[in-house]
């Protein structure tokens, strides 16, 4: 089928060198915009961020340094985008969490207003999560074929998790788990060990403010040193220590960001 237009549909989707709409820039571009009249047209752009790109977030979209040093920057290409984007209502998949602010922040940046007021935003993936449900009723339900009665109990939210874990396991035995990059994370098998590798986290503070990265080593993951080793990081800047056990940080975090320092640098 066709979808009902009564403007031009611009469906667009960004890299970047990373999350923080602030901090971060966008390295590529790629927009499919769709015409009432059936008419398509892509544009598709690599930009020089004018910043390094995080090598954590180069493995991500495969966008290194060197492809976009001779890279238009976003200034350069702002009039270009802003007229593409003319006249049209948006569409993405996670656009309203990332990309429709990043891009909005890089017009900003270079003077350029780019108002919504006039533009309908379309979330795929907020359609995606409201229709199919990804919750403990819906798991129950699919895994097990039965509908979770009581659910927001402790007691049967609990039990039904249970059953879940358990049909998992029959269902998935065997079979290898892939992340979104096509990098094996584990086999599904009968053994705790097997699934906490799988279902493990990267994060080294239960509120991800220090990760691991691709070589397993911890990183900061926010701030002007996210991507950056804590430990390099501390050796040329011991004060920052100072700073984040002085500053609005959970405990965990500080006990971890503790845990490390004494681990480099007491032995």
């Amino acid at each position: 089928m066709n979808l009902n237009l009564k403007k031009p549909l611009a469906v667009f989707d960004l890299e970047a060198t990373g999350t923080d709409i602030v901090d971060d820039r966008i390295v590529e571009i790629a927009i499919v915009k769709a015409h009432p009249n059936g008419e398509i047209q892509n544009k598709q752009l690599l930009i020089n961020p004018s910043i390094p790109i995080p090598a954590e977030s180069s493995a991500v979209h495969g966008i290194y340094d060197e492809d976009v040093q001779d890279a238009p920057t976003f200034k350069q290409v702002a009039k270009e985008l802003h007229e593409f984007f003319k006249g049209c209502d948006l569409a993405g998949f996670s656009v309203l969490k990332f990309d429709v602010p990043m891009l909005v922040e890089e017009f900003l940046r270079v003077d350029m207003d780019f108002d919504l007021k006039n533009k309908r935003v379309i979330d795929a993936q907020r359609i995606f999560h409201l229709m199919e449900k990804r919750n403990l009723a819906a798991a129950f339900r699919f895994y097990c074929q039965q509908d979770l009665e009581g659910a927001h109990s402790a007691e049967a939210d609990t039990i039904a998790t249970y059953e879940i874990i358990k049909a998992q396991v029959e269902r998935y035995q065997g079979m290898d788990v892939m992340d979104n990059l096509g990098k094996k994370l584990g086999t599904v098998d009968n053994d705790m060990q097997s699934l906490a590798d799988i279902t493990g986290s990267k994060m080294v503070d239960l509120a991800g403010r220090f990760v691991f990265n691709n070589q397993n080593v911890e990183v900061f993951n926010f701030g002007k040193y996210r991507g950056k080793s804590i430990i390099k990081i501390l050796e040329k800047e011991p004060q920052y220590y100072d700073w984040i056990m002085n500053g609005k940080f959970p405990r965990d975090t500080k006990r971890k960001l503790t845990e490390i320092k004494l681990r480099a640098f007491n032995t």
